[in-house]
């Protein structure tokens, strides 16, 4: 027998039968001993009551006597605790002002008491908002004509003249032509925003996490006029165009880019909250704005078009206390709005957009229906605070669905561990990103214990953190979180009627449409390939000797590849200008310079047959004739 200091006399051994019973892995009701106990009192029953828990330990069929008893009194009392109090407390929301926030409901039901009434209107609310977003589309989408150069083509956003390295061929031949062509484009709005997210290759500089635009001088070196900013070929066009001033980013706009041939240097400039790259060497492929057009070019109009869906889903919110109506018509109307409107996927027209949006609306919507079943519907039944919904649950879900704009101050574009290294200020906004949900979850533990729920979403998020953590374990394959991933491993926490819930679920929807929207159901898991895009392979480099300087020459050799690789390109001021392969003479070149005012910036790769492995960083052939090595490690 146990000493009377070990003797725990917990009053709920003695007096609560249902929560000494459940109490962590020493006990269960199959096997715990009780105390039978006949009345003395004639007609009563016999009644069982439950052994102490220092009685239960001191038997011999008790397993886990290996545990301290500090740490099974600590577990008991967690145990204990995650169940919440009995009763539960079930939360819900009393409104603020009722007869106010009722209000709306109350008059619809006096004037359309019948449910076919009900519904008609809702079918005319729908037909009205389908209207009216169809023909601001529809005048939004239209190109509307330029004269001299018909109608504009639509660009998106990163559209530019010229590939990166050697992706344009021996000295560019693949993007010819380099002058004497013209060509009316359109841009949407919001392209300032847009950043290349691997390092590019500018000579010697390394652009990474910035927009792409190069050049843009206009004579004078100051103001806004388009006439003589010139911009080197792989310029984003939409960026150069806002550098330019010739569209605008908060409305997009139309306009004509000219062919200038080659130019041989591209100052720094900030103009219209763009600041471009300098390049003060020769590039064989430019292009400028032409001025003074006669056109007749409708802006973007997703301003006006989010005024439409947020007055129309706002109206919905107010006269509707049914879950089913408010969550289902939400969904399509902000779905819809983001792939079409807001942040549309990359298509050159809006009959292939549309088709993309409806073939990711398809599987969105059964993701959704788990959604509703298991997160919005607990939450949103019974509740008759309409205002409180409408700015809390509505307010919260255009946050997420406006991602690119809300939350575009954070400093992460990819959630990958590459991303964050490199990124600036991507691992601090992490850090405070995972603060800020740690104390949010927090509060909905809280919640969640006191309706008595704790201990069943413990369990269920113990699936989700082994689910990842077997993911990140699987060879080949990387793990990435996108935020609409993040939105389902979130939403099962925000299910009581709490108003932050409110807050927090609506958020979490939106971030949902977003991600679905824009970039479909990308994977979970990704191979290396796929998450590095256009970034660097890490291959192997050139070992490349010292070179030999000449008055107005410079001869370069370098090692025999090793396999895989055949050949070697060599890349002259963001250009490639030799290629060799395994076979074709010797394994060296020499360059004559054309200007002895330019420098000229080299870098070096393998090949493999068409295929280019990562350059290295540019050494400068400088105009006094003297040489700057490379620096270690790659470029791209």
């Amino acid at each position: 027998m146990p000493s009377h200091d070990d003797r725990d006399y917990e009053a709920n051994g003695y007096l609560d039968g249902r929560a000494s019973d459940d109490e962590g892995p020493e006990a269960s009701n199959a096997s715990s001993p009780r105390i039978h106990v006949r009345s003395e009192s004639p007609g009563s029953q016999d009644a069982y009551f439950p052994v102490p828990v220092w009685l239960r330990e001191s038997s011999k069929t008790f397993h886990w006597k290996w545990v301290p008893l500090r740490v099974r009194k600590a577990a008991r009392a967690t145990a204990a605790w995650c169940k919440g109090p009995d009763p539960p407390q079930m939360q819900k929301i009393t409104p603020f002002f009722p007869s106010v926030q009722e209000a709306p409901i109350r008059i619809i039901d006096r004037f359309l008491p019948r449910t076919v009434h009900k519904a008609g209107l809702l079918l005319f609310f729908y037909f009205c908002w389908l209207l009216t977003f169809c023909l601001v589309l529809n005048h939004s989408a239209s190109a509307g004509y330029i004269k001299g150069y018909g109608k504009p083509s639509p660009v998106w956003c990163g559209a530019n003249y010229w590939a990166s390295n050697n992706g344009c061929g021996l000295n560019g031949n693949q993007c010819r032509p380099f002058d004497n062509a013209t060509f009316a484009f359109r841009c949407p709005a919001n392209c300032a925003r847009v950043k290349v997210l691997n390092p590019h290759a500018v000579g010697k500089q390394e652009i990474n996490y910035r927009q792409f635009v190069i050049g843009g001088h206009n004579g004078s070196g100051h103001g806004n006029d388009a006439i003589e900013s010139v911009y080197r070929g792989d310029s984003f066009l939409c960026q150069a165009a806002i550098h330019a001033g010739v569209v605008t980013n908060a409305k997009g706009g139309c306009g004509v880019v000219e062919l200038d041939g080659a130019r041989d240097s591209f100052p720094s400039v900030k103009r219209h909250g763009i600041t471009s790259i300098g390049f003060d060497t020769t590039f064989p492929k430019t292009y400028k704005f032409v001025a003074g057009l006669s056109a007749d070019c409708v802006k973007d109009l997703r301003w006006p078009l989010l005024a439409v869906t947020v007055g129309f889903t706002t109206i919905l919110s107010l006269c509707t206390a049914s879950p089913l109506v408010f969550f289902w018509s939400l969904l399509a109307m902000l779905f819809f709005h983001v792939g079409l409107v807001s942040d549309p996927p990359n298509n050159s027209d809006y009959a292939s957009l549309s088709s993309l949006i409806i073939g990711r609306f398809l599987p969105a919507a059964f993701v959704a229906f788990v959604i509703y079943r298991y997160c919005v519907k607990p939450q949103l039944t019974a509740l008759t605070a309409q205002f409180e919904k409408t700015i809390l649950w509505l307010g919260g879900a255009w946050v997420g669905s406006l991602n690119n704009y809300t939350f575009d101050f954070i400093p992460i574009e990819r959630l990958t561990p590459h991303d964050l290294q490199v990124q600036p200020g991507a691992r601090l906004a992490l850090v405070i990103v995972v603060l800020l949900l740690f104390s949010i979850a927090l509060g909905q533990v809280w919640y969640l214990r006191l309706e008595g729920r704790l201990p069943r979403y413990l369990a269920i998020y113990a699936i989700f953190v082994t689910f990842l953590i077997l993911c990140v374990a699987l060879p080949s394959l990387n793990l990435r979180i996108h935020h609409y991933v993040l939105a389902l491993l979130l939403l099962p926490g925000t299910r009581v009627q709490t108003r932050p819930s409110l807050l927090y679920q609506g958020i979490l929807v939106g971030l949902f449409i977003n991600g679905v929207a824009r970039w479909g159901f990308d994977s979970i898991l990704q191979t290396t390939a796929a998450l590095r895009g256009d970034g660097q392979l890490n291959s192997l480099l050139p070992n490349v000797t010292a070179p030999i300087l000449g008055a107005s020459n410079i001869t370069f050799s370098w090692a025999i590849p090793p396999r895989p690789w055949d050949g070697v390109s060599i890349i002259v001021n963001d250009v490639e200008r030799h290629r060799w392969y395994y076979g074709e003479g010797h394994n060296s070149h020499t360059f004559n310079r054309q200007d002895n005012d330019q420098k000229a910036y080299f870098r070096f790769g393998y090949m493999s047959g068409s295929r280019s492995g990562d350059f290295t960083k540019a050494g400068v052939w400088d105009v006094d004739g003297s040489w700057t090595t490379m620096k270690p490690g790659p470029s791209r």
